[in-house]
């Protein structure tokens, strides 16, 4: 039998308590301060990920492109692997695994950062765009869940769900980034 709303709802608010008591909030600051420092400098702020994930980083784009919660001018914050014909032409011609790393090619820069998101911490492209991230000098961030797996070794910043559950990661993630993006409003504008 399914679970009730309600119940539902208590599980992911336990999920949330667990997350604020995670020991998070180092690693969100520091996030917090190497995103707003690239953007007012006018550094690139690069965002990926797959499936939901790569919905969350679109997310994350429109929100500081266009605005979250304030009026004010647009922050140079890019979702890689929105552009489907950029997308499809290099994963067609080449594969899909560089797809991202071909972006941060083009669009990443010295001093600019790069947030990837995978609930598993595992998804290959996401790790060969922190390794081409890493080439170009830009500050890695790692969203994931529980413990980072391959993508916090590669990470400057690990922001991990501390659950194991994609739907449930998925949740926090959303909150995570939510608050980052208010915080990025705070600083930069």
């Amino acid at each position: 039998m399914s679970m009730k709303i309600s119940d539902y709802l208590k599980e992911s608010a336990e999920n949330m308590a667990k997350a604020a008591e995670h020991g998070l909030d180092a690693a969100m600051e520091q996030s917090i301060k190497v995103i707003s420092d690239a953007l007012k400098s006018n550094k690139s702020f690069l965002v990926c990920g797959n499936g939901g994930s790569a919905s969350d980083a679109m997310h994350i784009a429109g929100e500081l492109v266009a605005r979250f919660l304030k009026e004010r001018n647009g922050y140079k914050c890019i979702a890689l692997g929105a552009n489907t014909a950029q997308l499809t032409a290099w994963s067609n011609d080449y594969d899909y695994e560089s797809a991202f790393a071909r972006e941060v090619e083009a669009y990443g820069e010295n001093g600019g950062v790069i947030l990837g998101i995978s609930t598993s911490g595992n998804s290959a492209n996401v790790i060969k765009a922190f390794e081409k991230a890493k080439e170009k000098g830009m500050t890695v961030i790692a969203m994931t869940g529980l413990g980072g797996g391959k993508m916090a070794v590669l990470s400057d910043i690990l922001l991990d769900a501390p659950l194991s559950t994609t739907a449930r990661i998925q949740e926090v993630h959303i909150n995570l980034y939510h608050y980052l993006c208010e915080r990025i409003e705070d600083e930069v504008s």
